[in-house]
């Protein structure tokens, strides 16, 4: 099988990711044979995927400007999850119906979560447009709203991360208070219809031709630099395929200086 290669190209990065037969390229590579993965592995697969997937779609969709929210209750609030779901039905669709007054598209990412003590809030990643935190304050009419740019979150990574982060022990705790099938809305992420998902180039090459940048380690696009704590190497346990998997960044452009998409107010 030739070395498949997969590039998902952002504003100010690529995301490149290659796999191949054998152990980074050795001579004589032959492919790892398949085994059943165990369930740590598939557990940390599975949340790998998920990092990476909501980060894609941060860098695609949104830019350091853009806000991170949280949407809160008063303290002590108690509701069930449809009527948490219904008050943010009430928020995104006069949100939406603003956005669209002022000519832009509302796009966002959200998670409903359940803090060590208990309290209520929402998560959502907004597009920023000119005079926005007053239109997302007076939308949320159940609480207070916590503004954040991205940018603080120095990174898309970080931010993906923790928009996809599993539950601590005390926070499970709280969950126990409400009935087990609506325990899993508090630990899923959600989005609008609207975004772009990002999909890859692909490049097929023989093996010779990658064969230096599997062995040597990656060689940067020009006009760019890799980012050496990107650089990951394994071999899936599914296909018994090796990868490499690593980030470049524009020159001059790291991930939390530059703005992607920035709403210019």
């Amino acid at each position: 099988m030739a070395h498949v290669k997969d590039i998902y190209r952002f504003k100010k990065s690529n995301e490149i990711e290659i796999k191949y037969k054998g152990k980074y390229g050795a001579k004589g590579e032959k492919r790892f044979p398949k085994r059943k993965p165990t369930k740590e592995e598939i557990k940390k697969n599975n949340q790998t995927n998920k990092e990476k997937k909501v980060r894609r779609l941060l860098k695609a969709n949104f830019g350091d400007g853009d806000w991170w929210c949280t949407l809160k209750y008063p303290k002590g609030t108690r509701k069930s999850v449809e009527e948490i779901k219904k008050d943010f039905e009430k928020f995104t669709k006069s949100l939406r119906g603003k956005y669209k007054r002022r000519g832009h598209q509302f796009k966002f990412i959200y998670r409903m979560e359940v803090g060590e003590h208990g309290g209520i809030h929402i998560h959502i990643v907004i597009n920023r447009i000119k005079d926005s935190d007053l239109l997302i304050a007076s939308s949320w009419r159940f609480g207070t709203v916590n503004f954040q740019h991205i940018k603080e979150w120095k990174g898309m990574k970080n931010l993906a991360e923790y928009i996809v982060k599993m539950p601590n022990e005390e926070v499970y705790k709280q969950l126990s208070m409400f009935p087990e099938e609506d325990r899993k809305t508090f630990i899923t992420y959600n989005t609008s219809r609207n975004l772009i998902h990002p999909k890859p180039e692909r490049k097929i090459y023989e093996r010779r031709t990658l064969r230096k940048e599997i062995e040597k380690g990656p060689t940067p696009t020009k006009g760019y630099y890799v980012d050496k704590n990107s650089i990951v190497f394994g071999v899936n346990p599914y296909t018994g395929m090796s990868y490499l998997h690593y980030t470049e960044f524009k020159i001059g452009e790291g991930e939390w200086n530059a703005s992607e998409h920035l709403h210019n107010e």
